[in-house]
């Protein structure tokens, strides 16, 4: 049974609007506002067309702060925080000591020795706490800061009426500022494959600054949506989510849970040549004994795959879909699977089965479906 130990200051704005408010990471989340398909079709739409805002407070923030804070980070995840600038951030990978992913995580560097690291579901608090327990720093869990996220290719457009120099801020860039007369933090980052912000801000003003977002902003088609439209939207764009795409979802026969870099598809979130994090000599060893990949499918017609949908090859079952998705705007029908190494390439003919027993055609294929370059979330100007 799920127990909700945190609680949004949006949550009333989600109960006006309908939800039933669904345990995510201890929060009581906006999961629905309503459970119909027109709904999830059109939060989906509003993203891509565009904009919508949709709260993210649910994810941990985590400040790392004082004269040992970068050796921790650096110790705690995959990338070299050394190269991290105040007023830039990165996405890194945790790893246990066995070298298999256990979260994922967005480092912000906010000054010389100030950080936050923004993570999900999996122990990135945990791991930083341990740590950072013989060095001088502070680890220091921080829920009256509030995350909400306006992505979209109209969210520059708004946040330029109100923010200068927003259009100068870079894919992963900080700012801080102010936004309706309140003090936030903008970064340059979301989970939608989309040109996007994320805007941090106190509690207090968590309720302020989303009603005059949504009014201010309604001419121009900015909505609220509903959590689960992360679902569809990070399909496409190969962006995973932990742990519904993991063998702690999908355990192997026989084996504990965890998975690598290497079959997750993150082997990039290591900086080349780092040593010295938590995991790294087995991480590296794990190169070219995948057990699985995480890969593409592409579904004839538009009835997309179920989650967890059985995948097969010649009639028997060689892996499942994750998460499947059918889009009207991108005309595609695709879906995230875990598949054999040997299937994991394009074109490879496959058959998605459904829980109803309906089987469709799919082949595998290169991820992401949708800004295959990077073009839409990493725009200028």
């Amino acid at each position: 049974m799920a127990i909700i130990w945190r609680t949004s200051a949006l949550a009333q704005r989600h109960r006006e609007i309908g939800a039933e408010l669904e345990d995510w990471n201890g929060m009581g989340t906006a999961w629905f506002y309503d459970h119909t398909p027109e709904r999830a079709k059109a939060d989906y739409e509003a993203i891509r067309t565009k904009a919508g805002l949709m709260d993210v407070s649910g994810l941990k923030k985590v400040h790392v702060v004082g004269e040992h804070a970068a050796q921790v980070i650096d110790r705690v995840t995959t990338r070299n925080v050394e190269k991290i600038m105040p007023g830039r951030s990165t996405y890194a990978s945790i790893l246990n000591d066995q070298g298999k992913f256990v979260d994922d995580c967005i480092i912000y560097r906010l000054s010389v020795n100030s950080w936050m690291v923004v993570h999900g579901t999996g122990t990135g608090m945990e791991q930083l706490s341990t740590v950072a327990a013989s060095k001088n720093c502070a680890v220091i869990f921080d829920d009256n800061m509030h995350d909400m996220s306006l992505q979209g290719p109209v969210a520059v457009d708004f946040l330029a009426k109100h923010i200068p120099g927003i259009r100068d801020l870079t894919y992963f860039g900080i700012m801080q500022t102010k936004l309706f007369g309140c003090p936030v933090m903008i970064s340059r980052t979301g989970y939608t494959g989309e040109r996007g912000y994320e805007i941090f801000c106190q509690s207090k003003d968590a309720v302020h600054l989303w009603d005059n977002i949504l009014s201010d902003g309604a001419d121009m088609g900015i909505v609220p949506v509903q959590f689960s439209t992360l679902d569809l939207l990070r399909t496409e764009s190969y962006l995973l989510f932990y742990p519904g795409d993991n063998s702690e979802t999908y355990p192997f026969d026989g084996e504990t849970c965890g998975d690598t870099l290497w079959e997750l598809g993150l082997e990039f979130t290591v900086s080349p040549g780092k040593t010295g994090f938590i995991g790294a000599e087995n991480h590296y060893a794990a190169q070219g004994n995948e057990r699985f990949k995480i890969y593409g499918v592409m579904l004839e017609g538009t009835t997309p795959a179920d989650e967890g949908a059985d995948l097969l090859q010649n009639g028997e079952k060689v892996g499942v879909v994750t998460y499947g998705m059918y889009s009207e705007v991108n005309s595609h029908n695709v879906g995230i699977a875990r598949m054999p190494v040997a299937c994991a390439s394009p074109g490879t003919a496959l058959t998605v089965r459904n829980g109803d027993g309906t089987e469709i055609a799919a082949t595998a294929e290169e991820m992401p479906f949708y800004d295959k370059d990077k073009a839409v979330r990493t725009a200028k100007g």
